[in-house]
């Protein structure tokens, strides 16, 4: 047999000289009645051997600290490759769990999110980042020699309050100058003390001066004094650092990890776990399902069209009157002769949360639960449902912005095996 693994001569435990082909690539099931031997075959034969040959393959430092196995009773084994075995066990199942829960594999996925996941804004699309004191040298680094930079922090931060105090703070600090971006101009800190009432000429455009650079190539020690001077700038204003080069170019340096005047956290492996109080949605608290509207019990037969009634709390003489009005303020673009099945997601959506859809429905419905006849008609439809915060996904939903190749978390997780 080509490119597949074949066993001569097992005798292992109950195995009685077995003579076996498996092709690789492929899903091969081994099944047989209680002690045929499936074990010994797959466990203590095929696994035993892999993991022998792959241990053998390290170093002796690394070996010490591998469980050693035995070689199998085998006369030959070709074409084995590297060998890995899940678990069997008997776990305590829960409605938290989950195939991947069960079997672990939701570990790795979350390592592998925490470390190679990428942050996208909700709001831009663009991926939101944060720069650190590197990224700083190597922009100053880029510029041309002898390029003069100002490194600034601003001082509108330290506006309210009384100036005096502030100004005099900066100077116990080791700050002696003031620059004002509009007007190119420096300010002693002190000049401003001495005065009974300081004023400074603008706050917006005023800034703390940090550091002054030529650009040129620096040595060991200059470099670390301006990776002093930067840490220093993010620490005086919680992550704020603006680069002024030759009077004309302002570069700005963010080390908070924001974008589009939202603040993210920083992945972590607890951040994607539905059994963390960290990571699991507040709205399902973990679980994905919520009591609320179900839409199979609002759509039962989605062969129906809209127009053939297909929602049912939209059927009678006056709840009708709903269907008419989302008919006429939608004609122009929703079809309502085609069954709901075939509907896109767009138009689905449009059915349940577009302007007098499905969710305004029953939106009116909460606000008249004092009448008798709508508490019937809320309980009539209410069941467990997807959450909709988390997409039922059962966690955060902001842990939803991380994605690896494109997919978040709970895409991920939805994907056929």
């Amino acid at each position: 047999m080509e490119s597949g693994i074949r066993i001569k001569g097992a005798r292992v435990h109950n195995l009685k000289n077995i003579n076996v082909d498996i092709p690789r690539n492929q899903l091969v099931v081994v099944t047989g009645v209680s002690g045929s031997g499936k074990s010994s075959l797959t466990m203590d034969t095929l696994f035993a051997e892999g993991q022998r040959r792959y241990v053998e393959s390290l170093s002796s430092y690394a070996r010490q600290f591998m469980k050693s196995m035995q070689k199998p009773d085998v006369d030959l084994i070709e074409g084995l490759c590297p060998a890995i075995a899940i678990e069997q066990k008997v776990s305590a199942r829960t409605p938290r769990s989950t195939v991947g829960s069960m079997t672990e594999m939701l570990d790795y996925l979350r390592l592998l999110f925490a470390k190679a996941g990428r942050t996208f804004s909700p709001i831009s699309g663009e991926e939101v980042s944060k720069q650190d004191v590197s990224d700083v040298i190597q922009a100053i680094q880029k510029l041309p020699a002898g390029a003069k930079v100002l490194m600034l922090v601003p001082l509108a931060q330290h506006a309210a309050g009384n100036p005096a105090y502030y100004l005099n703070d900066l100077l116990q600090k080791g700050y002696s100058r003031l620059y004002d971006i509009h007007s190119k101009s420096y300010f002693q800190i002190e000049d401003y003390l001495q005065e009974s009432a300081p004023k400074i000429p603008d706050w917006q455009s005023c800034y703390i001066l940090i550091d002054r650079i030529v650009v040129s190539s620096f040595e060991q020690d200059e470099l670390h004094r301006i990776a002093d001077s930067i840490q220093t700038a993010f620490d005086e204003t919680q992550g704020d650092v603006y680069i002024e080069v030759d009077g004309k170019k302002v570069l700005h340096f963010c080390n908070r990890f924001e974008r589009d005047g939202m603040r993210f956290e920083i992945p972590t492996p607890q951040f994607f776990s539905s059994n963390n109080p960290y990571g699991a949605c507040p709205q399902c608290e973990g679980f994905g399902m919520v009591l609320g509207i179900d839409p199979t019990l609002v759509i039962p037969n989605k062969n129906l069209s809209l127009f053939e009634d297909a929602v049912v709390c939209w059927r009678g003489d006056k709840m009708a009157e709903w269907k008419k009005h989302f008919m006429r303020t939608h004609k122009d673009h929703f079809p309502v002769h085609k069954p709901i099945k075939e509907l896109s997601k767009e138009m689905y959506d449009l059915l349940w949360n577009g302007q007098g859809g499905i969710q305004d429905f029953f939106d009116m419905v909460q606000e008249n639960l004092y009448k008798i006849q709508y508490r019937v008609m809320q309980a009539r439809y209410r069941g467990k449902t997807l959450c909709h915060e988390c997409l039922g996904s059962r966690i955060r939903k902001d842990a939803l912005y991380v994605k690896v190749q494109g997919k978040h978390f709970g895409e991920l997780l939805d994907m056929p095996m």
